[in-house]
């Protein structure tokens, strides 16, 4: 629950935050504050879908989900990293305004108003760190952001205090759109990678395999799918051609498996004679070759 209540608190912070920045950045005059207003209403809504979604997400499994709802906690970080896309597109596109066309700015409203967004969005950036699924690494991610954002606005509002040298505020948060920008394309690559079944990052495949092979009584292994629920959960199958006491190999199996950070495992031992139906029983290492059965989800 800790999670989900993280998420709840970090999307009041961020909401009442955000139309007070916004109010404020019209007030300055400040084209980054302004930007980063946008920036943050659409994170304080992206949180607020998280949130929700986060909570199905911890749904147990049913007749129609049978694998739980894990996977609605990963939707939830795809929509918020689309809206951060969104936003740093928009955050770069009224700059370039800017800096087509320069107005003038209150350096001291917008010290101030930095120095209170680096308080705030530090203290929600705390209360989301640590959570484990990837949904609250997007919320986190956001915050943290968010407080780099208001560090760099911070210093160039000083800087521009002393030298009167405008043009530092769009080019401030242009760098800021774009770091937001590269780290949400990589949030978004990995979102994709658990629906596309990808296997996990941290599994290594032919260690696996080599390690399983290596299990007294185990001829051969094969048909071996690994996949994530969310990027923590990971499940495998797998045929084990197998001689000797059959419940040994699979405890052993299991425990070789949950070493590699795979907590659920659905095994099917075969005897030696036995023929695999499938021609395409070995997955060939180096080039991707399709395998002709995958799980239907």
């Amino acid at each position: 629950m800790k999670t989900e209540k993280n998420i709840l608190i970090a999307f009041i912070l961020n909401l009442a935050f955000s139309v007070f920045e916004f109010v404020g950045g019209i007030f300055t005059g400040s084209v980054a504050i302004v930007s980063d207003a946008i920036h943050d209403i659409g994170d304080a809504a992206s949180i607020g879908i998280s949130y929700f979604l986060e909570k199905k997400s911890k749904k147990q499994p049913d007749s129609t989900y049978t694998y739980g709802y894990t996977r609605y906690s990963v939707i939830g970080s795809i929509i918020t990293t689309l809206i951060l896309l969104f936003g740093s597109v928009m955050v770069i596109y009224n700059a370039i305004l800017r800096i087509i066309e320069p107005t003038t700015i209150h350096y001291n409203g917008m010290i101030v108003l930095s120095i209170i967004g680096i308080i705030v969005n530090f203290s929600a950036a705390v209360f989301t760190h640590g959570g484990g699924s990837l949904n609250q690494k997007a919320v986190n991610l956001h915050m943290l952001e968010d407080v780099l954002g208001w560090l760099v606005v911070l210093v160039g509002a000083i800087i521009m205090k002393f030298t009167d040298f405008a043009l530092i505020d769009p080019i401030i948060s242009i760098a800021v759109a774009i770091f937001i920008l590269f780290s949400a394309i990589r949030n978004l690559k990995e979102a994709l990678g658990i629906f596309l079944e990808k296997a996990p990052k941290s599994v290594e495949i032919e260690e696996i395999t080599e390690h399983i092979l290596k299990i007294e009584g185990v001829l051969d292994v094969h048909h071996i799918h690994i996949w994530s629920m969310d990027g923590q959960n990971n499940y495998a199958t797998m045929h084990i051609v197998a001689e000797g006491d059959n419940k040994q190999i699979k405890k052993a199996v299991r425990s070789e498996l949950l070493e590699h950070g795979i907590g659920h495992a659905t095994l099917e031992l075969e005897e030696k004679d036995e023929h695999c139906h499938d021609e395409h029983c070995h997955i060939e290492f180096g080039n991707d070759a399709g395998h002709h059965h995958h799980h239907h989800h």
